[in-house]
């Protein structure tokens, strides 16, 4: 079902226009889509945003379902389930991009629902920041007997697509495995500086590491500190990932954990490092 057969339009509807999905939402209607996203209950800023993707205001979630063909799915990992439940409750029956940093075992309960409720799934992962230009580098990764259809959702739009194989659950562990370092990797960053503060060898570190290092280190954690409390459970999800390929999960519990002491920086302003580690370090 690509954008536009034979002069009919296609209809999407966009769950949910975040900071990412509003990106997603404007980059469909590059193919000459109608992008439905629901005002009721958003905040102000979800509506600033929705407006500048150039998506039209269906008022609620059900009139959203109703009039979508296609529905794309880009919210917090621990609303997945709850959105996928709502959507079906409202008789959705078309094709659902799953966008969501969730783990391949989630990705197929997801599946399930909606195969027993007479739609269709794509798998999606998403690696990058928001896509409103394409030297952002975003790519949004699918998997699934229908991905082609969302490759040309997506045609001439700043968003790059690949697809991965045919297979539900691949997009999602490709996405899991690619956040498991970048995101995974900053959180460990977090801990050993934070380790090394309450020891009182923080300095040393540094002069071990070598200015660059020292200096790239701390403003990677502190950058990353506006978007830890949406890290939580991505983190969450990638540690079931580990687990449901019979790996060690714990690495990113602690991850989890690291990015939770980081979450009262949403919103705010770049902290400088120090307060970072002092946010770190309150159980101490």
């Amino acid at each position: 079902m690509p954008a536009s057969t034979g002069g009919h339009m296609t209809t999407i509807g966009l769950i949910n226009p975040g900071q990412m999905g509003a990106s997603v939402g404007a980059a469909a209607t590059h193919s000459g889509a109608t992008v439905l996203w629901a005002s009721e209950g958003r905040s102000d800023a979800t509506r600033e945003r929705a407006e500048r993707g150039g998506l039209t205001d269906a008022g609620t979630l059900g009139q959203l379902v109703k009039d979508a063909e296609i529905i794309l799915s880009v919210c917090p990992p621990s609303e997945a389930t709850t959105v996928v439940s709502t959507v079906i409750r409202h008789g959705f029956k078309g094709l659902y991009l799953e966008g969501n940093a969730i783990a391949p075992g989630r990705t197929h309960e997801i599946n399930t629902m909606l195969t027993d409720a007479g739609a269709e799934m794509v798998d999606g992962g998403i690696i990058g920041g928001p896509a409103w230009k394409k030297e952002a580098g975003t790519v949004l990764h699918v998997s699934g007997p229908s991905a082609s259809t969302i490759v040309d959702l997506f045609a001439g739009s700043p968003l790059h697509l690949n697809i991965v194989s045919e297979d539900i659950g691949a997009a999602s562990t490709l996405k899991m495995a690619f956040a498991a370092y970048t995101k995974g990797s900053t959180a460990l960053l977090s801990a050993i500086l934070a380790l090394a503060e309450i020891a009182g060898v923080r300095e040393h570190l540094a002069h071990q590491w070598g200015e660059t290092f020292s200096t790239e280190t701390a403003r990677r954690v502190s950058a990353n500190t506006a978007k830890a409390w949406r890290f939580v459970g991505e983190m969450e999800e990638i540690a079931a990932t580990f687990e449901g390929a019979g790996l060690p999960g714990g690495f990113h519990q602690a991850a989890a954990e690291v990015f939770r002491r980081q979450a009262e920086f949403k919103d705010q302003p770049t902290p400088k490092l120090d307060a970072v580690l002092t946010a770190m370090n309150k159980d101490n």
